[in-house]
């Protein structure tokens, strides 16, 4: 935990201090009761949105009981303010009275409290009055008629510092502190939140992964038409479709995660589950990422939207229900990389090869049921008997291993058929013998992939893992020259 930094005042000792008042959302701990709430209650189904409406439309206060009577939500693993926590939990031991106040219902408030052993009061919404601004003010003026300082961060505390005797500042933003300021209050302390900046942003839109989106160019080459500036271009229009819709449903897939992914090793980094990224920035990231996705597509014809469209919903089906459920899940994975070569073939109206979609879907899903072994290792290690979010058991371990290495030797087979069948009768080819490099190099690579599995020494994903590895890239780098000796020399 860092240490807090603080700007003292001159003031009396602790012990004559006004009690400590801390905001909880966005404060107290880095994320919104409301919005971790009506998350997980549509993650359920998505037609429950419907009823977050109703409930809204009978005020604020209405809307949060209602999620906090039907949402176990688990307060023990939401991200904290570190900083103001330990600012909270001296000013408590040294004698100093702290408590909550928040716009949060109550249901909620009271299990946040449990979670601190320094908040001695509470006050929340009741499912009639929401706690916020004004009213909150109110509250704490009557509750503490001889002062109080108030720790929060948003523009709706501005009602409640001007009746404060002194303020903390809990990651407001640079406008909020200014105002805050302005007001000529005593700062007991002041604590920022890191901006997320462009290299949060490219993790929470996991970047990273556009890698995958590249097979899109697969049937540009292998049809012959890299040397095309119209296919050319319609691919590099489709890989940037594929990259904005593959992060705009990366973010969704994150947001109904966040319970799952703050119990994982490594998932509670990510910048949603970490509370780095806020819930209300990241659902409107998502939606404009999947509108500029669509709208992309749009100008590559019906074919290749079409499917974009099949690839968005086959991603939301499987955010909501698919990867719960053992072995569906994987096959799904594999068919959304398959889809990416079909749009691929769209984009540039080649010639579908069923061998080489026949040989995508093998070889993905054997990557797929590695990565499920890794998760099914890491959880046993942990103790745990079943993978969080998924549908597997430490039990599994055996099967998945037989399943991913039987589907790995099947891919292999089948790219040796496509070669023989297709490879040889392409035109395009100069010297087809090259290409029995591929088989090779692929039985290496896969071969790799799984011992590295079986020794845990694999991440969560394969094809992360390749493209950082100096072994998957050389081996990738020898399938690339072998390629383009065959079609050029």
């Amino acid at each position: 935990m860092r240490k807090p930094i603080v700007q003292k005042v001159q003031a009396p000792a602790q012990a004559h201090l006004p009690p400590l008042v801390l905001d909880v959302d966005d404060a107290l701990i880095r994320t919104d009761l409301l919005h971790e709430t009506a998350v997980a209650y549509v993650k359920a189904n998505p037609l429950r949105a419907l009823n977050l409406v109703k409930w809204l439309l009978s005020g604020k206060a209405v809307l949060k009981r209602k999620l906090g009577e039907l949402i176990p939500l688990n307060v023990d693993s939401l991200p904290v303010n570190d900083e103001l926590v330990a600012f909270a939990q001296l000013a408590h031991a040294e004698g100093r009275q702290v408590g909550i106040a928040t716009a949060a219902d109550e249901l909620l408030a009271h299990r946040i409290a449990k979670r601190f052993d320094f908040v001695s009061f509470i006050v929340a919404s009741d499912g009639i009055e929401n706690m916020k601004g004004a009213r909150k003010a109110q509250a704490l003026v009557e509750r503490f008629p001889d002062g109080f300082a108030y720790a929060a961060d948003s523009r709706s505390d501005l009602e409640v510092w001007p009746h404060a005797t002194s303020i903390v500042l809990a990651g407001a933003s640079a406008r909020t502190v200014g105002k805050a300021k302005l007001l000529g209050k005593p700062i007991e302390a002041e604590f920022t939140r890191a901006k997320l900046g462009l290299r949060g942003w490219a993790k929470a839109l996991r970047v990273h992964q556009w890698a995958k989106n590249a097979l899109v160019f697969v049937p540009l080459i292998l049809s012959g038409m890299a040397s095309h500036p119209m296919a050319v271009l319609q691919a590099g229009l489709a890989f940037a479709a594929m990259s904005l819709m593959a992060s705009g449903t990366y973010l969704l897939n994150d947001l109904f995660d966040l319970a799952d992914d703050r119990t994982h090793w490594t998932k509670r980094n990510r910048p949603l589950a970490s509370g780095a990224l806020r819930i209300k920035h990241g659902v409107p990231a998502a939606i404009v990422l999947i509108a500029a996705s669509l709208g992309v597509a749009v100008t590559l014809g019906l074919p290749s939207f079409s499917l974009l469209m099949v690839y968005m919903a086959t991603t939301l089906g499987y955010s909501f229900y698919i990867k719960r459920q053992p072995i569906v899940d994987v096959f799904t994975l594999a068919s959304l990389f398959t889809l990416r070569l079909g749009i691929g073939i769209t984009a540039v109206s080649a010639v579908p090869s069923p061998w080489l979609l026949v040989f995508s879907m093998f070889l993905f899903t054997s990557l797929s049921f590695a990565k499920r072994q890794t998760e099914i290792q890491k959880s046993v290690a942990k103790g745990r008997l079943a993978v969080s979010g998924r549908g597997y058991l430490g039990t599994d371990a055996g099967m998945v291993t037989a399943m991913g290495v039987a589907t790995a030797m099947a891919a292999i087979t089948i790219m040796v058929l496509y070669i023989m069948n297709d490879v040889y009768n392409a035109a395009f080819y100069h010297h087809p013998i090259m290409l029995w490099v591929f088989p090779a190099a692929l039985f290496m690579w896969v071969s790799r992939i799984w011992l590295l599995c079986h020794r845990e020494q694999l991440n969560d994903d394969p094809v992360a893992f390749a493209i950082r590895d100096r072994i998957s890239i050389a081996l990738g780098g020898l399938m690339g020259a072998a390629f383009i000796t065959g079609w050029l020399f």
